[in-house]
């Protein structure tokens, strides 16, 4: 938590903490020396749930796979900014996230607080990166239209705004992806937020992800050689 005490700056009610998922991994010693003895797509495979083995993906150095449920290219394994190391996803970050909320909010004599451990990701058919949201605290991920009424009276079925990923996208945005060195950034003033003064339930964690076959994108997803790294 040193870090945390000596680069985020006085806190108010209601602000939310953006950390990079990056410098959490360092802090907890993720990673790995990028030497000839290491091999990556093996690495890949150890920390991913499932991969897509494609050799025109890998001869660009990338291996399409699902880590906790999250669609991302090479298990989030990233080596920009690693200084000739891998940096692997942190452990346990929901733990973390947690941990950093408690230990802000009492530090700063806040009921209300945000957290967000964020990482950059890609949208298919889509050039450029943008954030999403690892892990979360003290606000609801999900803000649920379902059953509420458009401008026309007609009752919506499906729509969910994605809180989390929408703060971390702008986050991540301001942050930047070369060599900025900025892993930490506070929202202010986000009056669409619904703050909790707990951490996330298993539940709400759980809710936030969707199975392969129930996605929309389940023709395509479910289609393909999914190759199973982990029982």
């Amino acid at each position: 938590m040193t870090l945390l005490d000596t680069y985020v700056p006085p806190l108010q009610e209601k602000d939310i903490v953006i950390i990079t998922s990056k410098i959490v991994s360092i802090c907890q010693g993720r990673v790995v020396k990028n030497d000839d003895m290491i091999d990556k797509y093996q690495l890949i495979r150890r920390e991913a749930d499932a991969v897509i083995e494609d050799e025109k993906l890998k001869r660009l150095g990338v291996v399409l796979t699902i880590k906790d449920q999250i669609l991302i290219p090479n298990a989030g394994i990233d080596e920009s900014n690693g200084n000739g190391y891998f940096i692997l996803w942190p452990k346990d970050v929901h733990k973390t996230a947690t941990g950093v909320w408690r230990h802000l909010r009492a530090k700063h004599n806040l009921k209300h607080l945000g957290v967000i451990i964020t990482d950059s990701h890609t949208t298919p058919l889509r050039w450029g990166t943008t954030g999403m949201g690892l892990a979360w605290c003290g606000f609801a991920a999900l803000k649920d239209y379902i059953g509420r009424p458009d401008i026309f009276g007609r009752n919506l079925r499906v729509t969910k705004a994605n809180i989390l990923d929408g703060l971390a996208a702008a986050a991540v945005l301001t942050m930047g992806e070369g060599n900025e060195q900025t892993p930490l950034a506070v929202v202010r003033d986000a009056i669409f937020v619904s703050f909790q003064q707990r951490p996330p339930t298993k539940a709400e964690i759980a809710g936030l992800r969707i199975s392969l076959g129930d996605d929309i994108f389940s023709p395509m997803l479910t289609k393909v050689e999914w190759k199973q790294t982990k029982k």
